[in-house]
């Protein structure tokens, strides 16, 4: 009741004007009827109120900030690990077709060194055949001369 007392007395219109101060033999002293109280405890109450609302809604306020900041965060995350699981699906599909493009590639390179391969091999063909025929118009060289130094030589003795 005391504390009562002293809260009514402190918030009182005459306490804040000060002249409470010149009465301050004792807070009982004041003569208070039920209605007086009740408009001073009602004043008292909705500034106690407002106080203490004000600072829970400000609570609440930085505590959903913060819940709102940790939320966008982690939206900000599950974003970037999409796109990086997407960029990682781009890049296998463009290495599998880098891949299909060199295997193509080296097909191309391995008929075209196959087709050369054939080439030389009839260029060799070829040169073996005008060996043979250099190495059979050697020999009819080779034997027309003796024939012909033969000849000679028989024309001389007859």
């Amino acid at each position: 009741m005391s504390e009562a007392l002293d809260i009514v007395a402190e918030t009182s219109p005459v306490a804040r004007t000060g002249e409470a101060a010149a009465r301050t033999s004792s807070v009982t002293a004041l003569p208070l009827d039920a209605e007086a109280v009740k408009q001073l405890l009602e004043a008292i109450l909705r500034e106690r109120l407002k106080a203490t609302i004000s600072e829970e809604v400000a609570a609440f306020v930085q505590q959903n900030e913060q819940r709102a900041r940790e939320f966008s965060l982690l939206e900000r995350i599950v974003r970037v690990e999409e796109e990086l699981k997407a960029l990682r699906e781009v890049q296998m599909t463009q290495f599998a077709a880098s891949e299909k493009r060199f295997e193509a590639i080296m097909r191309e390179t391995s008929a075209r060194f196959e087709a050369m391969d054939k080439r030389f091999e009839a260029v060799d063909k070829r040169f073996e055949a005008m060996d043979k025929r250099f190495a059979a118009l050697q020999w009819m060289m080779g034997l027309g001369f003796t024939l012909t130094v033969a000849f000679m030589g028989f024309l001389k003795f007859f």
